[in-house]
């Protein structure tokens, strides 16, 4: 490893590491999990305030119409961080993190049906090892009563909303500068996570001082280091590199959640776990450009 290079592998060990502790404070949070989720972006949101009005001179003439990406981008977020944290509370931390990650098979039929981009070969074995995967992964449940747990069903469902914020980013990031456009794209997802939360009727307050320190840590953990940091290892390491190494979260998540939550994944889970991650890094490879990699949960 080059020197230079030193620097953006740390960040990127960092970002990986942070994302994958994101089902843990969910699990740790004694709250729903639309509440862990406004507060993690709202934080976070306001964390992000005062560096955005600092470098406020360095920006360029923002064109309004421009503004509907990150906003529409802000309401997906919303519904993938809500559905995926109430997800985190009904299934294992591993499970979830993988279901979660299936996003780039979704985004990569979206431009197949929708936007006609050829696929390679490499994307139709991926995708058939990610489904063949996922049902090793939440097969003990059919085995039992050949039903579906509904944390892994929520989850597959947020992969779904993320795959449409990546979508839409892709698109709106022509038009605005990653700083602005990540701003933005959190406050609104605070906005329509508010009101998520006003519907299902959750309470804001009345959680206990742990609680509020788990909410913090979420934010400034998963969703400021973590996504601060991968960030800065886009700028400084090839697409190449950090693609792979992104789809490692789910067993970080998995070895974590042994010590962290008693969570010890069947042998059957290990394999479907493995089967899955080829499958999505060969659907990444197949899609693959420079930085077009964002990091889940």
């Amino acid at each position: 490893m080059q020197s230079n290079k030193f620097i953006p592998y740390l960040a990127l060990a960092v970002g990986i590491s942070a994302l994958s502790l994101s089902a843990m404070f969910v699990r740790w949070a004694e709250a729903p999990g639309p509440i862990t989720a406004f507060y993690r972006v709202l934080f976070a949101t306001i964390f992000f305030a005062p560096f955005l009005i600092q470098q406020r001179k360095k920006f360029g003439k923002l064109e309004k119409r421009s503004l509907w990406f990150p906003i529409v981008a802000g309401a997906f977020t919303a519904f993938d961080f809500s559905i995926w944290n109430t997800a985190a509370q009904h299934t294992t931390a591993a499970k979830v993190t993988l279901l979660g990650n299936t996003s780039p098979l979704w985004v990569a039929l979206a431009a197949f049906f929708i936007f006609r981009e050829k696929l390679k070969i490499s994307f139709w074995v991926g995708l058939v090892l990610t489904l063949l995967g996922a049902a090793f992964v939440v097969g003990v449940n059919f085995a039992k009563d050949f039903s579906i747990n509904a944390g892994d069903l929520l989850a597959s469902v947020a992969a779904i909303f993320y795959a449409l914020y990546q979508l839409t980013t892709q698109r709106g990031r022509k038009y605005m500068d990653p700083l602005r456009y990540t701003w933005i794209v959190g406050a609104t997802a605070t906005i329509f996570i508010f009101f998520i939360n006003l519907f299902l009727g959750n309470s804001f307050s009345g959680y206990s001082a742990q609680t509020w320190l788990v909410f913090i840590a979420s934010a400034l953990v998963s969703q400021s280091i973590g996504y601060l940091t991968i960030a800065y290892a886009l700028g400084h390491l090839p697409a190449s590199v950090v693609s792979p190494t992104l789809i490692g979260q789910p067993v970080i998540t998995a070895l974590l959640a042994i010590p962290l939550l008693g969570e010890m994944p069947t042998r059957e889970q290990w394999i479907g776990g493995a089967l899955a991650l080829a499958g999505i890094y060969l659907v990444n490879q197949a899609r693959l450009t420079p930085h077009s990699e964002t990091p889940n949960a």
